[in-house]
C-alpha cells in the first residue's frame, strides 16, 4: 500500500461528502476501505437493528445506529460497525443524534461478517473497539449460524441457533433468539 495513501488524515467532511453508493466505508491506517456486503448480511443487520433499536427506543437506553454510522479511533482509525448501541450517558448535552461522528467506540458495537473480511482484520477492529470503549462485542456469522459474544480481545461465548444474544449490562434486559437473525421467510 502507498504510504501517503496510508497515512492520510481523514476529515469528518470528507468522510460525509463520499457517495452515497450502499458500501460501509472505513478508514484503517489512513487508507480509506469499501465493503459491500450483500442482501443476508443486511438483511441480518436489518434485523438486529429493529430488535434492538424497539428495545432501546422503548427502555430509553440511548439509541441504535447502522453501518453508515462511524467512530474515531484514538489510532485515528474510523470504523463503522454493522450496528452500534450508544448509551444514553454519552449522549448527555445532545437534544438529538450528532450529525456527524462520535470519539471512542460504541458501548456495544456489532459485526456481521461479510465474504471480504478476514480474521486479522477482524481482530483488529475488535481490539479497537474495547480500546477506545466498548463493553460488549457481537460477531455475526451467517455462513456458520452462530454468534461470538467478545468481552475482550478474545471470544468468550460462542452462541448457536439454540442460544440468545444478551445484553446484559450494557443493554440491560435485552435478548434475542440466534435463530432469528437466521431465519428463513416466512412468506
Amino acid at each position: 500500500m502507498d504510504t501517503a495513501v496510508q497515512n492520510r488524515i481523514w476529515t469528518d467532511d470528507e468522510l460525509l461528502a463520499l457517495p452515497a453508493d450502499g458500501n460501509k466505508h472505513e478508514v484503517i491506517k489512513g487508507a480509506l476501505i469499501v465493503s459491500p456486503a450483500g442482501i443476508e448480511h443486511e438483511d441480518i443487520g436489518v434485523r438486529l437493528i429493529l430488535a434492538l433499536g424497539a428495545f432501546v427506543k422503548a427502555h430509553k437506553l440511548g439509541i441504535v445506529v447502522g453501518s453508515s454510522a462511524g467512530f474515531w479511533m484514538k489510532n485515528r482509525d474510523f470504523l463503522s460497525p454493522d450496528v452500534s448501541f450508544i448509551a444514553k450517558e454519552r449522549l448527555r448535552g445532545y437534544s438529538r443524534p450528532p450529525k456527524k461522528f462520535l470519539d471512542g467506540a460504541p458501548d456495544l458495537a456489532i459485526e456481521v461478517l461479510s465474504p471480504s473480511d478476514t480474521i486479522e482484520s477482524l481482530h483488529d477492529k475488535i481490539v479497537d473497539y474495547f480500546d477506545n470503549g466498548s463493553k460488549l462485542v457481537w460477531v455475526i456469522n451467517p455462513e456458520e449460524r452462530v454468534a461470538l459474544v467478545y468481552h475482550s480481545a478474545q471470544p468468550d461465548q460462542l452462541l448457536r441457533t439454540e442460544h440468545k444474544l444478551s445484553g446484559e449490562d450494557v443493554v440491560p434486559g435485552f435478548s434475542l433468539p440466534v435463530s432469528e437473525l437466521f431465519a428463513d421467510f416466512d412468506f
